[in-house]
């Protein structure tokens, strides 16, 4: 009898099973347009769709590679069955549709299909191409075309306004704008989703994730709005949902130059550099881009990522041309020859312009403060807002003098608001009260200090005197002129209370007044000691014309009654900042 044959238990499968799902020939189908072999992508594109019927984004995949083959009826027929069999509310389709049409030159077709694209998209995220349509079909049918309305375009005028708010860093009056349009066009996804950036940018981290999930609720494949939240989750460090998302947005291959974009600007910033690559890459071959400088420092920037080196070079080269004037490319440029031969290179911002600190380097040398375009930018004054609410003291301190250099309405109304939080600190807020004046905020306002809401006057805050006369203000005030170019907003703040201190202390024994320009030097020079800057009697001398003599003794007078000596050595134990003349 034949024995039969048994498996070696001990012999291991060495076969690794391949999982086929959409994700695999939607992966295979991106890689085929990469080599440009459309009949691969065409077949994989088919398979994604076949093992996920009921997703629309497969469908629209399908037919937008199909419309860019030439086969314009399968195309159109796809999206039809989108609209009648998965989602009869992705309205862009028709706007597909009637791409498809003017190709094929059936302009009645196209017409009809743009229409309805126009009367009933919400987000009027292919506003501008329409109108474009519309004037060629206008011209091929030798007359008007029937379109009553718009319906993205209710509020459009307003959207825009607050668009412009945006990019010019305004985002409270945007918000203002922005909820004003939601509250009357609740179905405006545009405004929305500015909505919950503007919201973003200030720091209303839990107002702008509720806002994307609005957006989402009434229009779940919103790319937009699923960029944004993706970016929202990877700032909250939320590994699960983003890894989910992220899983869907791989799987996107959008139709439009701009959801391109957006999608390639979001996978970057969410580290996901192969993948901005490729879709940075497809921009610059569909010659989208113009001549723009910013896209070329974006391929540069995933090239770099993905240690495509010389591939960088050649995109900040080409971003170099196209903006001769800017030190930007420059920037890069060297950066990325002194880093070939470090084996940790250093990171690389998708954001067109010099990295903060590189800014920031340059403004600690400048006696003019801070530059007009980095007032402007909304992505400093977004890190600004973000961090006067989460940052620590030190930051929260750095930021309120940097108010106090931008000084416009945003700026007061952030300050405004941040004086009454009672979980803040008195030193911070006083400074913030400080630097509302100085920017010309002069009438009383409310602040909580000590615990407690009242209102500060307009005066130097000053509770334990029951007047302030005008000579005292006279000394602070030369002495704040004469250190306005020497001195930080902390330290022109932290003279106007040790002035108010040394007259608390010594009233109503304040002595007589005949030089003021002996006390604001001696305040200088006190200044000068606590923040351990070096400075000398003789300078102040000369520069307040008064002698050393006066300024000696009305240091000490204030040191006296302040104790500041002692302070600092608590502080600095190998303190020694008093000339020998004053001891």
């Amino acid at each position: 009898m034949e024995k039969k044959k048994r498996a070696n238990p001990t012999k291991h499968n060495k076969v690794i099973p391949m999982k086929m799902d959409a994700t695999f020939f939607f992966e295979r189908a991106v890689q085929s347009l990469d080599r440009y072999h459309y009949d691969k992508a065409l077949k994989y594109f088919r398979r994604a769709a076949d093992y996920e019927p009921e997703n629309p984004v497969n469908h629209c995949n399908l037919a937008g590679l199909l419309s860019e083959m030439g086969n314009y009826e399968e195309s159109n027929r796809i999206l039809q069955h989108v609209l009648d069999r998965i989602d009869p509310n992705m309205t862009e389709c028709y706007f597909y549709m009637a791409n498809n049409f003017a190709n094929m030159e059936n302009y009645e077709s196209a017409e009809k299909a743009i229409i309805h694209y126009l009367e009933n998209d919400p987000t009027g995220q292919f506003l501008e191409e329409s109108e474009e349509m519309i004037e060629l079909l206008s011209y091929e049918l030798d007359r008007p075309t029937k379109l009553t309305s718009i319906k993205s375009q209710e509020g459009i005028f307003e959207h825009d306004r607050a668009r412009s708010m945006l990019e010019e860093g305004k985002f409270a009056e945007a918000v203002r704008i922005l909820e004003k349009i939601i509250k009357k066009h609740p179905d405006f996804m545009a405004a929305r989703n500015n909505l919950a950036l503007a919201y973003y940018y200030m720091g209303y981290f839990d107002k702008s994730v509720e806002m994307i999930r609005e957006v989402l609720e009434l229009d779940h494949g919103n790319l937009h709005a699923l960029c944004n939240l993706a970016i929202f989750y990877q700032h909250f460090g939320d590994k699960d949902n983003l890894a989910e998302l992220l899983g869907i947005l791989r799987k996107t291959y959008p139709f439009h130059q701009d959801h391109v974009f957006k999608l390639a600007t979001t996978m970057g910033i969410l580290s996901e550099h192969e993948t901005a690559y490729r879709l940075f890459k497809r921009l610059l071959k569909t010659g989208e881009a113009g001549l723009d400088p910013c896209l070329f420092h974006y391929t540069a920037v995933a090239a770099y990522n993905t240690k495509r080196y010389d591939e960088a070079e050649r995109q900040w080269r080409q971003a170099e041309k196209f903006d001769p004037g800017s030190e930007i490319p420059k920037f890069y440029l060297n950066q990325l020859h002194q880093s070939r031969s470090e084996q940790v290179k250093p990171q690389v911002s998708y954001h067109y312009h010099l990295p903060f600190e590189e800014q920031f380097r340059g403004l600690e040398k400048s006696t003019e403060g801070l530059p007009d375009h980095l007032k402007r930018d909304p992505l400093v004054r977004s890190s600004f807002f973000w961090a006067l609410r989460h940052g620590d003291t030190e930051t929260k301190l750095q930021v309120i003098q940097a108010f106090g250099l931008i000084a416009d309405s945003e700026v007061k109304e952030a300050l405004l608001e941040f004086i009454k939080e009672p979980g803040e600190d008195d030193y911070l807020k006083k400074v913030a009260i400080f630097v509302l004046r100085h920017i010309g905020m002069h009438e009383p306002v409310s602040a909580v200090l000590d615990g407690l809401e009242q209102m500060i006057p307009a005066s130097p805050f000053s509770p334990n005197l029951p007047v302030w006369e005008r000579k005292w203000q006279d000394i602070m005030d030369m002495a704040m002129h004469e250190m306005k170019r020497r001195y930080d907003m902390v330290q022109q703040y932290d003279l106007q209370t040790l002035w108010v201190e040394y007259l608390s202390r010594a009233y109503p024994n304040v002595p007589k007044i005949a030089k003021a320009e002996g006390w604001a030097a001696a305040l200088e020079y006190l200044t000068a000691k606590m923040h351990r800057r070096a400075i000398s009697l003789h300078e102040l001398a000369h520069r307040y014309n008064v002698s050393v003599a006066t300024i000696s003794k009305n240091v000490k007078l204030i040191d006296e009654a302040c104790g500041i000596r002692e302070k600092m050595e608590a502080i600095f134990p190998t303190f020694s900042s008093f000339d020998h003349k004053i001891k």
